[in-house]
């Protein structure tokens, strides 16, 4: 293992500890996931975060030429990881969690609309929510790729948020973002609901966001 990789794996460990400092996650129920040249490094399951150390994370090849290896089984979730990675050319890390009001919203199989001019940080006019399926499933990984196309984030029905990033810190501050969002939505819900923006407000934000150079990182 080279030095790289070694960074690498310490920053998951950290970003899964700041997942739920941050209260994005709770217990070992999130997992993550980061691209590393051609392999999937990905947390393992059932290891509480305070007990994680980098050596546990697993590891798959991304040709899907083999098995996984390390000494410690592979989050369950690892086939939606492992599918959006190799889908995906504009992503290179794979958030999965589930805050408290993005599964709420989840578990009423609500997407969330336009509330927030944010909402075009996220690739679109909205963040749709998947169909449900079995965790750990190839069924929940081909949910989660359509929920998720030209976006990156999506809702699992009955389950949690998927956020994407091109580094492990953007995927994190989408996760974040994410939730925030999922909370002021709520919140509107119990005063008559929002005020949505229009598909051309949204796009206007999303072309600011590309001049502006959008902070997407909060380290």
């Amino acid at each position: 293992m080279n030095q790289a990789e070694k960074v690498l794996r310490r920053e998951i460990v950290e970003r899964c500890r700041e997942m739920n400092a941050k209260g994005i996650n709770q217990g070992t129920s999130g997992n993550i996931s980061a691209v590393f040249e051609d392999r999937m490094l990905v947390t393992p399951s059932a290891v509480p975060y305070d007990d994680l150390e980098p050596e546990m994370i697993a590891s798959f090849p991304l040709d899907g030429g083999g098995k996984w290896d390390g000494p410690r089984r592979p989050s369950t979730e690892w086939r939606f990881h492992f599918d959006l990675l190799r889908a995906r050319s504009d992503a290179s890390a794979v958030v999965h969690a589930h805050p408290t009001y993005c599964t709420a919203l989840a578990i009423a199989r609500k997407s969330i609309p336009s509330c927030h001019y944010m909402i075009a940080a996220f690739g679109g006019n909205n963040v749709r929510c998947s169909g449900y399926a079995t965790f750990g499933t190839q069924e929940l990984s081909n949910l989660a790729l359509k929920a998720i196309k030209d976006r990156t984030a999506c809702l699992l029905a009955n389950h949690g948020m998927i956020t994407l990033g091109d580094s492990l810190a953007k995927a994190m501050w989408r996760a974040v973002e994410l939730e925030t969002i999922a909370r002021q939505y709520y919140l509107t819900l119990q005063i008559g609901g929002p005020v949505l923006l229009s598909d051309a407000a949204i796009a206007r934000t999303a072309r600011g966001f590309a001049t502006y150079g959008l902070a997407e990182e909060d380290d």
